[in-house]
């Protein structure tokens, strides 16, 4: 049995703490977070114009403030017929950070008149994770999928209630409608973060 390394997470964002913990506890990664340790981490300001930028913004803040391997991700849902938006303003796209509900609304009134077929989108994710001795590892992933017409499912954050992934059986179910190991199979997170090992 593989002993596990402990890695600071640098989120503030509950959801996100419990869905990495999920995927990273089978590679034998102990997920801690600021308040485990004690330390207040500084909420870093997103920067970048890239989801890896901002990543290892978070990621070195992470690891400077408090010794420790830092794991930090961006991520966001790029929608085609938009240009690739909300992307890396994800989290803010209805103006308020973190406001799932607005934010869902806003893209959902966006696309009321695009046909099904040309509501195309992607979840994107980038993650690092820097080390005290100054390495940086940087992993990519994603999950297409469309866009739904209407928000359902209770299960995820963000916009899992709107975005139907391509690679589930039952296509046509949201990523809030499926399971945390179904999502888990799927998602770009996930993806991305199973090449860190």
């Amino acid at each position: 049995m593989r002993t596990k390394m402990d890695f600071l997470l640098a989120t503030h964002n509950l959801k996100k703490r419990a869905e990495l913990e999920r995927i990273l506890s089978p590679l034998s990664i102990r997920v801690l977070t600021g308040s485990d340790i004690s330390i207040e981490l500084t909420d870093v300001e997103e920067t970048g114009t890239t989801f890896e930028e901002n990543s290892l913004l978070k990621a070195e803040s992470g690891c400077r403030e408090s010794g420790l391997p830092c794991i930090a991700d961006d991520s966001g849902l790029c929608v085609d017929i938009l240009g690739g938006a909300p992307g890396v303003y994800s989290a803010r796209y209805a103006g308020e950070h973190g406001n799932d509900s607005k934010n869902n609304e806003k893209l959902l009134c966006e696309l009321s008149d695009v046909p099904d077929e040309k509501r195309t989108a992607r979840f994107l994710c980038a993650a690092c994770c820097v080390f005290p001795d100054g390495l940086r590892i940087v992993v990519k992933g994603k999950c297409e999928g469309r866009i739904s017409r209407v928000q359902r499912g209770i299960g995820g954050f963000g916009y899992d209630s709107v975005f139907m992934p391509l690679e589930v059986e039952d296509f046509g179910v949201t990523m809030a409608e499926l399971t945390d190991e179904e999502k888990d199979a799927v998602s770009h997170r996930c993806n991305a973060l199973k090449l860190l090992s």
